[in-house]
């Protein structure tokens, strides 16, 4: 799994050869979602308080998910991304 990032046990990775639209996958414990890149469209269940902290860090970190999803694209490798603290 190209993860780029984990924090309070959520693990947020993006797959090199998913589909459009741009997104990205949180898991965290049996849980999964996928929050479009774009805008912030969430498919998927979580914990309330857990999704809450991906959206958190989603909105600080948008244009490096954006970055990373165009590197997923052309099969480069990806950056990691600071957790939230």
């Amino acid at each position: 799994m190209p993860e780029i990032c984990r924090f309070l046990g959520i693990v947020i990775a993006i797959y090199y050869r998913d589909h459009e639209p741009g997104h990205f996958h949180a898991t965290y414990g049996g849980y999964e979602i996928t929050v479009g890149i774009a805008d912030g469209s969430v498919r998927g269940e979580f914990p309330r308080r857990a999704q809450a902290l991906v959206m958190e860090w989603y909105q600080l970190h948008k244009a490096e998910l954006e970055q990373n999803w165009e590197l997923a694209r052309e099969r480069k490798p990806l950056k990691r991304i600071a957790p939230l603290e």
